[in-house]
């Protein structure tokens, strides 16, 4: 057991060690060679990969597909780099984070590449999933922030802009008081990625004032539900929020109105 033991941790602090690879679109490979060592659990978040001139050794290719790949897989917040020298110096594998998730998001739904009655559907099943939980274990200070938000929204001569950016605020807090940070994630990633459709349809509707009072009181309602531990109460009322606001506004295919 001892020499298991020994091989086991001989193993785990050896580098690893990569083959080479070979296409025209080297750093496409390189990316390949990356995910691949991710998915089998090899490079985990907070690992560092070799230095360039290395890696592009152990590749086989050249240092510019080394570098074009982890531009592509920074940009999609795999991995990070931080110059210069020392411990904290180099390529890193990173949590994928939210604005990554979010700017990736919101490319494909500016697109058209996903219908308004799809995009509708997983808002409804993740925000009843979010407030259910919420109001069963809730994070208070996170619930804090939707109270501030239901209170800018309910401001003396608020515009439209501050409403809307309030409105996304009070939606992305509930989803993060579940406590369940990919539920979270997914949420503001919809919502934050629709926020400029929804205040283009806010900015053309005439009568406003109505809309806006339906709307604060619809959010009322959830808080009010979640606040009181009733989650099949916060689940519909999140549900016939989304679905009311979505007949409300007029916004093509490419926008969840709500």
């Amino acid at each position: 057991m001892t020499d298991m033991a020994d091989d086991a941790e001989r193993a785990q602090n050896e580098p690893l060690s990569w083959k080479p690879v070979r296409r025209a679109r080297a750093h496409e490979l390189v990316i390949d060679a990356i995910e691949e060592r991710i998915m089998a659990g090899d490079l985990r978040v907070g690992d560092p990969l070799p230095p360039e001139r290395e890696f592009a050794a152990q590749l086989d290719v050249s240092r510019a597909g080394v570098r074009e790949a982890v531009r592509v897989l920074e940009s999609s917040g795999i991995l990070r780099s931080s110059p210069g020298s020392g411990p904290g110096a180099g390529t890193f594998v990173a949590a994928l984070p939210r604005p990554a998730l979010t700017r990736l998001l919101r490319l494909h739904v500016a697109l058209a590449n996903f219908r308004i009655d799809d995009l509708i559907s997983t808002r409804v099943a993740l925000e009843r999933a979010s407030v259910h939980l919420a109001a069963v274990a809730p994070d208070q200070d996170k619930l804090a922030q939707a109270r501030d938000a239901v209170e800018i929204m309910e401001a003396r001569g608020v515009t439209r802009e501050v409403f809307n950016d309030a409105d996304t605020n009070f939606h992305i807090a509930l989803a993060e008081a579940s406590g369940n940070d990919f539920v979270a994630s997914l949420t503001a990633a919809i919502r934050e990625s629709m926020r400029a459709p929804i205040l283009a349809a806010l900015l053309e509707i005439e009568d406003w004032d109505s809309l806006a009072d339906t709307l604060k009181a619809e959010h009322r309602q959830i808080l009010a539900a979640v606040e009181a531990g009733d989650a099949d109460l916060a689940m519909k009322s999140a549900e016939e929020h989304i679905r009311s606001s979505a007949a409300a506004l007029s916004i093509d295919n490419r926008a969840d109105p709500s």
